[in-house]
């Protein structure tokens, strides 16, 4: 009982029971892969809002791997911890060698001292000369980010600092010929999304503001809103949602905004122009409208068809407390078609923050995510399922079952930019319901698990994956 509080003190704080110097552990190799345990503490009946597997949270951070054809690796970050029962938040990355099919052991990138909080996570960006930039993510405007660039092209090996600034939930992006994107979210006391643009990743714009919508007609003083952002070529998109009065428990609707030169000028999904900030409920931007029915709104992915035309995977449910009350978690897709937004149900599931994405090819488009029920019925997560159409989202299948029989639930499956099997997709597992061990996977288009190992011995530079197919 003692420990329970103990440890509920330093969750409450967002402090680490093994606090240390922020920094103190930079560019150490550690002895295996582990994933960081979480909880947000918001409780009800059905236990926490989310907590449990938070390696790969959250999916407001992107991209968080890369495929890079030149090095012929699969680079990736995560949120690591120092051991199984501590929760001291560690930025690191590693890469699959997909020559060898090894995985090289993990360095740590940043080291967050007296922070467990998962907000902090990192994302990742490779830019033309194959240096490796790490974004590290800030929370709220207390705590500024910070970006690192490795010290070599396609190394992992050693990093160092590039500066820092407000930005939390970074979406970074390389444009060639421009450079750094950045989609990010200030806390300016109302919840506004932004971006900001480098030609170098060391000087940077102003931040240029993409979204603060208030409806005073409803009494509002306060904004809010999370975004899901993807990228196109050179076009980059971003999908978001409101939340009422900036409360980010009744999130809802979603709203999409796109530009191809850079930030320059933005437009509609069908080319229209339009002006930034959006700050009306109602703007043209708006392509799903849930608000009446007091649906909340969780968008998952963006990715596009074919033809470039963008598809948005999102769940709705009734509220945001986890358990049957606020069911059903309904999973959809919404898709630009050339002259509409067409939506199609996939599934459902048992809990807002199941969380997965979509992948691409031709006509046949797949959802992996944690789909299926888990040991841990309603907490976050649960088992990970390929959900199949092959008519462009029209009518969905599930064909793969990524896992199965399970101890602790799978969350946040996570699809790398430019991916190439075997490292197609990957993710985290961990109980929701008490502070547990949680591994890193990755799998192949075909349903093929592997887990990272948990224990890496000290003289290993290179090591293989575990299969564990479902």
């Amino acid at each position: 009982m003692r420990k329970f509080v103990f440890y509920l003190l330093f969750a409450l704080m967002g402090l680490s029971a093994a606090a240390q110097t922020p920094g103190e552990l930079n560019n150490t190799r550690i002895n295996g892969f582990r994933p960081i345990w979480f909880d947000i503490g918001q409780r009800s009946e059905y236990g926490s809002k989310y907590s449990g597997a938070f390696g790969t949270y959250t999916m407001k951070h992107r991209p968080l791997a890369i495929y890079s054809p030149e090095a012929d690796k699969t680079f990736f970050v995560y949120g690591g911890t120092t051991a199984a029962d501590e929760r001291h938040l560690l930025c690191m990355i590693s890469c699959f060698d997909h020559k060898t099919g090894l995985v090289q052991k993990p360095t740590v990138v940043y080291d967050k001292g007296p922070v467990n909080d998962t907000h902090d996570n990192p994302a990742l960006l490779i830019d033309a000369d194959g240096y490796i930039w790490v974004y590290v993510a800030g929370r709220g405007n207390k705590r500024i980010g910070f970006r690192f660039r490795s010290v070599r092209p396609y190394d992992i090996s050693a990093f160092e600092e590039k500066g820092g600034s407000i930005m939390a939930y970074p979406q970074p992006y390389y444009i060639e010929g421009k450079g750094h994107f950045l989609f990010e979210t200030r806390y300016d006391g109302v919840r506004r999304l932004f971006f900001q643009t480098s030609p170098d990743g060391e000087h940077w714009s102003d931040y240029h503001p993409l979204a603060s919508i208030i409806d005073s007609s409803a009494g509002e003083t306060k904004s809010g809103h999370y975004q899901i952002t993807g990228r196109c070529g050179n076009k980059l998109a971003a999908a978001f949602n409101r939340h009422l009065n900036g409360k980010c428990d009744t999130r809802t609707n979603i709203y999409y905004i796109q530009t191809t030169d850079f930030g320059n000028s933005w437009t509609l999904v069908d080319g229209t122009p339009i002006e930034i900030p959006i700050t009306d409920k109602n703007s043209p931007c708006k392509v799903l409208d849930v608000e009446d029915s007091g649906k909340n709104c969780y968008i998952k992915d963006v990715n596009f068809d074919e033809k470039g035309r963008p598809i948005i995977l999102y769940l709705l449910s009734n509220g945001h407390q986890p358990g049957p009350k606020h069911g059903p978690r309904e999973w959809f897709t919404a898709h630009w078609n050339g002259k509409k937004w067409n939506f199609r149900y996939i599934t459902q599931s048992t809990n807002n923050y199941d969380s997965g994405s979509i992948w691409v090819k031709g006509k046949t488009w797949t959802v992996i995510a944690p789909t299926g029920s888990g040991p841990q019925r309603w907490g976050q997560g649960g088992e990970v399922q390929a959900w199949v159409s092959r008519n462009n989202g029209r009518t969905w299948k599930m064909e793969k079952q990524y896992t199965a029989d399970s101890p602790a639930n799978h969350c946040y499956v996570r699809r790398p930019e430019n991916c190439k099997d075997p490292f197609w997709c990957f993710w985290a597992d961990g109980n929701p319901d008490v502070l547990s061990v949680s591994h890193l996977y990755f799998a192949d288009s075909e349903g093929n698990t592997f887990r990272l190992p948990y224990e890496i011995a000290a003289d290993a530079e290179w090591v293989k994956p575990e299969s564990v197919s479902g």
